[in-house]
């Protein structure tokens, strides 16, 4: 790794410009919007805070006003709020239907996945933010991504990590976090590979291999389509009686935000 150096807005500019691709061609917010309210869970601050460098903000207020500060509502994000860095901020954007695709954050740009970084300290793959396994339609059908998603991924945090290297040690931490997670729970780490196909890493460092896209996990609802039927009804039933459960994380920068 190089010395760590200072990245500014025009670095967060040039990632910008290599990350332009879309996830799928499937419109993925039409599958998890019927169970959030109408609105997409990685749209939704309800679900997902998104976290930026202090660098990013300023160029998102320099090129936008569909950005602003994010307002904790309860308890929990304001302790969310609390633990943030001080090189880093919460926001929030206008909702999906304002969304200017030329402006959306890193983190809106690359979610559910964040560069997996192996024991070795070798950037391998695309990870998800295993906290939304139940409520992120992506992760349960990651067949989906596009082979253009995956090329601007790689290329936009290569260049972050060449310019802050902090990034780096952030997201080698946030890995680390999650082999542990998941040797607890006896449950192999599936990721996309940095030239496509899927792999799983065993818990308890028994290695790499292949998986088929057929056998690739799905959690909660998107189980099946009468899972998806019976969670539809279920959010039908508490829109109606007015009820609300919000559970928030933070996306975005994990080491800093203590994701």
């Amino acid at each position: 790794m190089a010395d760590k150096s200072l990245i500014g807005p025009d670095d967060f500019r040039q990632i910008y410009d290599l990350f332009q691709a879309s996830i799928s061609r499937f419109d993925c917010g039409q599958k998890c919007a019927p169970l959030n309210g109408g609105e997409p869970v990685c749209c939704s601050t309800q679900h997902a805070v998104p976290v930026v460098q202090k660098v990013e903000w300023e160029l998102l207020k320099s090129r936008t006003d569909m950005w602003t500060r994010f307002k904790p509502y309860d308890r929990a994000t304001r302790q969310i709020v609390k633990e943030i860095g001080s090189s880093c901020a919460a926001v929030e954007c206008r909702g999906a239907r304002h969304c200017e695709r030329d402006n959306r954050s890193l983190a809106c740009r690359a979610f559910p996945f964040f560069p997996y970084i192996d024991r070795a300290g070798k950037f391998i793959g695309l990870a998800y933010y295993w906290d939304f396994e139940d409520r992120c339609w992506v992760i349960s059908n990651m067949q989906i991504v596009e082979a253009d998603f995956l090329k601007d991924f790689i290329k936009a945090f290569e260049l972050l990590f060449e310019r802050d290297p902090e990034e780096y040690d952030n997201f080698k931490s946030h890995s680390a976090s999650m082999r542990r997670v998941f040797s607890r729970r006896k449950k192999p780490i599936v990721f996309i590979g940095l030239e496509g196909g899927f792999f799983e890493e065993r818990a308890y460092g028994r290695g790499i291999r292949p998986i088929a896209a057929d056998k690739l996990p799905k959690f909660g609802p998107y189980k099946s389509d009468r899972a998806y039927a019976r969670a539809l009804k279920e959010a039908q039933t508490e829109a109606a009686a007015g009820e609300h459960h919000p559970d928030a994380h933070l996306v975005g920068d994990p080491a800093r935000a203590g994701a």
